[in-house]
């Protein structure tokens, strides 16, 4: 049996069944739906070579040199199928619902599969995507100057149930010049984005979403436009945290990963350093004195978190003072507040 679905009616059976993703290991590498297992009909040049001849030729000419490609594999295909989907029920799509997952549906169709293709393949899974930034979903934005312990208040916020989208843990990266230490290598900005709209589109509208301020770039990625929209407007707690508590807080952090490491993060923004803090800076980590280091470079982090926070609307931040790093008490007070402003259910 194949049925063909809309995205919204496939994206819905996603919870229950695997999905099969037909495309190329090199269309799959640049952004696939989560959870999708590559079993490509081509490889990455089969598939341009097929393409060559489709535009050159024609479709009969381009699908009589795929059938050559194709014909010895035919029974690892549903041999792999069988391995991904025990049930013989599968989701599949390519990348607009053409040939390549047309083929594969009717060869495992032959075998006994129960095969639902997505109409329009990827390329309408990534329309759907982007438009579902515009679900009204309320934001509680997070928010503190560098080393006020927010990624850590947000984990604290998802154990006690809340719901949370976390940018920096799907980016691979904290945001700042020293973002990528000890992050696995970031993904596409294309899987960034699937990662993201995996999460929110399983979000309840009824209840808000919090989620940690960030600039626009999160190392090599970018927020969608549109929520980063909505992240200017929404309800911002602000948490302010001295200075050397957040130095206590960041020596903790990054003093044990090697120094060479460090002093290359420091080069990145050298220029925003300037160059005699930069001499000082790099000394100061040469000689593990962490704490000056840390302080120049939370100077001009201060500076840009402070233009940032000015460039939303007054009326909708929330400033809550505290003396602690410590994540669980910082996150009570957090919760108590929004609570009495009744943005939340305790």
């Amino acid at each position: 049996m194949i049925q063909i679905l809309e995205a919204l009616e496939w994206l819905k059976l996603q919870k229950t069944l695997p999905v099969i993703d037909v495309r190329s290991p090199g269309e799959y590498a640049a952004g696939h739906i989560p959870g999708a297992v590559n079993l490509p009909l081509f490889d990455d040049e089969e598939r341009k070579r097929v393409g060559i001849i489709y535009k050159n030729s024609g479709r009969e000419a381009a699908t009589f040199e795929g059938l050559g490609f194709v014909k010895i594999k035919l029974q690892d295909y549903v041999k792999q199928a069988r391995r991904i989907a025990p049930g013989r029920k599968a989701m599949l799509h390519c990348w607009r619902g053409g040939m390549r997952s047309e083929s594969m549906a009717w060869l495992l169709s032959l075998a006994g599969f129960d095969i639902f293709l997505l109409k329009d393949g990827y390329k309408a899974y990534r329309k759907y995507i982007r438009e579902s930034w515009n679900k009204p979903l309320s934001l509680i934005v997070i928010s503190g100057k560098t080393g006020s312990g927010k990624t850590e208040i947000l984990q604290v916020i998802r154990q006690k149930g809340y719901q949370v989208l976390d940018l920096e843990r799907n980016a691979h990266h904290k945001g700042s010049a020293f973002g990528a230490i000890g992050e696995d290598p970031q993904p596409t900005n294309e899987q960034f984005e699937n990662n993201l709209a995996n999460q929110w589109l399983n979000f309840d509208d009824q209840l808000p979403v919090f989620t940690e301020d960030e600039s626009r770039f999160i190392g090599a990625v970018n927020i969608p436009e549109p929520l980063y929209v909505k992240m200017q407007s929404a309800l911002t707690v602000n948490i302010e945290l001295s200075r050397s508590l957040r130095t206590v807080r960041l020596i903790k952090d990054y003093a044990s990963f090697p120094k060479e490491t460090l002093i290359e993060s420091i080069l990145k923004i050298d220029r925003r350093l300037g160059g005699q803090h930069v001499k000082t800076a790099i000394e100061a980590i040469e000689n593990k004195d962490f704490e000056t280091a840390i302080e120049i470079v939370l100077y001009y982090y201060d500076k840009t978190y402070a233009y940032d926070l000015q460039r939303k609307a007054s009326n909708n931040i929330t400033t809550i003072e505290t003396h602690t790093i410590d994540a669980i008490k910082n996150t009570e007070k957090i919760l108590e507040i929004l609570a009495e402003m009744e943005m939340i259910k305790k």
